[in-house]
């Protein structure tokens, strides 16, 4: 039975390149339109966990990440539609320069998800020490892919009235196409770019305070009743699709015999995707939130779903809870399944090493970590299963994505107990990832439910296996 969706308006931010400014814009328009009463719709183009987590706060509502490399087309169109459907507007922050993508053809760029999307383009325009080029600029963009609708720029980083007013002449006069705004130079001490995205008790009156100030900011200096009018007076269009996208296409019946899987969640652990863990709940698990920073003990659960995060700026914490660490290695080596992604991978070695400190971790997998400076792994990941582990079959192909500063320093392992071989991507050394011991499985490589579609009810399905198990013993 197919399911008709009504397109919401949106809008699709974008820059000529990272670090242009689209996110504080982004950020500030969501939470302007949000505080004069708009129902606004946050998406986060690409696999970015930290701007998604940020415009979640400012739009008070999920933010969906959209990625035409980790997901098919029409499943992040589906997304789009129905993630969007109780809103007024949609905002779509995309990522890098507008048409950079993994090749020549600008797959997976943010100007084709505009346009798989079909939605208008707002381009934020860095001018500094600029005035005429940036005409040049814009000209090139709507020349190059004449798809691509722009259908308006907001200048950032202009020194003054005298500035902006160069600048807007030669758009006006060379591009026609208009400029909804104009952002001052701001102190980069108001968002700082390290945290963005950690919302956690700690820093909950920062971020708020950061939220309020990017709201300031758009309201001050971009005409956000003409932007809303101009998006929303787009022409209409009544798409369709099959179905909900989510992981597995979920019979009912088989939410009958639920389970109960912990999802480690605190301000070390804080990179989930909302799909998958919608793709959890859609299976028939309820979803318990835990904290090794908090607790002591892990209540009754069938399973552990350990997302990314910093673990290694709590690394004291984490170490100091030492009835926790041991609790879930006793659950571990009990078969309790345990999934781990990045900071979650970390949790489950033996320690990580910072600044000449060895801070102990659980010790369920025989990895010493320690940190770079610099990224050890960044960018998509595409790994081949090529070994039998507790929650993929053998011969599958997954895509995925990891950004890490974390380092192996020793690792003690067998060939046959690394599931992944990358075809694209480092994993946790020499092309190997998903490193398991009975039902445990840490990786570098982060994974997207409506991607890698075979994860959740893996998952689940190893929840159960183990509860049943759980029952049976009772019963002798």
């Amino acid at each position: 039975m197919q399911t008709v969706v009504k397109k919401v308006p949106g809008i699709v931010i974008a820059g000529l390149r990272g670090g242009s400014g689209k996110t504080i814009i982004s950020l500030g328009i969501t939470a302007a339109w949000k505080n004069s009463g708009i129902r606004v719709s946050p998406f986060k183009k690409g696999p970015d966990y930290i701007d998604a987590g940020w415009l979640s706060k400012a739009a008070g509502r999920p933010c969906y990440n959209l990625d035409t490399f980790l997901c098919r087309p029409d499943v992040v169109q589906n997304s789009y539609y129905l993630h969007s459907n109780d809103s007024d507007i949609a905002v779509v922050e995309g990522n890098r320069g507008l048409f950079d993508g993994i090749d020549i053809d600008g797959s997976t760029s943010t100007s084709e998800l505009a346009k798989l999307l079909d939605l208008p383009v707002l381009l934020v325009l860095d001018c500094t020490k600029s005035t005429r080029t940036m005409a040049a600029l814009l000209m090139g963009c709507v020349q190059f892919d004449p798809d691509v609708r722009i259908c308006g720029v907001v200048l950032n980083q202009v020194a003054g009235k005298r500035h902006e007013d160069k600048v807007r002449a030669n758009i006006e006069r060379f591009c026609n196409i208009p400029v909804f705004g104009a952002i001052p130079k701001l102190a980069a001490k108001d968002f700082p770019e390290r945290h963005m995205g950690l919302v956690t008790s700690e820093e909950h009156s920062f971020s708020e305070k950061a939220i309020e100030a990017a709201m300031t900011v758009a309201k001050k200096n971009i005409d956000l009743d003409l932007l809303y009018e101009t998006i929303t007076s787009q022409e209409d269009q009544t798409p369709s699709f099959d179905g909900m996208p989510t992981a597995g296409q979920i019979a009912v019946s088989r939410k009958n015999d639920p389970v109960t899987i912990g999802v480690i969640r605190d301000s070390a652990f804080q990179f989930y995707y909302p799909d998958n863990l919608e793709a959890l709940k859609n299976l028939g698990a309820d979803i318990l939130f835990l904290s090794p920073l908090k607790e002591e003990r892990i209540p009754a659960v069938h399973a552990i779903y350990m997302g990314g995060g910093f673990p290694e700026t709590h690394a004291p914490q984490l170490a100091q809870n030492q009835a926790f660490r041991d609790n879930l290695k006793v659950l571990s080596r009990k078969g309790l399944p345990i999934y781990a992604e990045c900071g979650g991978l970390i949790y489950l070695g033996d320690s990580i090493r910072l600044s000449d400190i060895e801070y102990p971790m659980t010790g369920i997998l025989p990895i010493r970590f320690g940190l770079s400076e610099k990224p050890q792994g960044h960018g998509y990941t595409r790994v081949h299963v090529a070994n039998d582990n507790p929650f993929y079959k053998k011969g599958e192909t997954l895509k995925g994505h990891e950004f890490r500063y974390s380092k192996v320093l020793s690792i003690d392992y067998q060939d046959h107990e690394m599931a992944f071989r990358m075809e694209r991507g480092k994993g946790i050394l020499e092309k190997k990832d998903g490193f398991f011991k009975d039902n445990t499985f840490g990786t570098y490589t982060h994974i997207h439910a409506l991607g890698s579609v075979s994860w959740a009810p893996s998952l689940v399905d190893k929840a159960r296996a183990y509860k049943a198990a759980l029952m049976d013993h009772d019963s002798l």
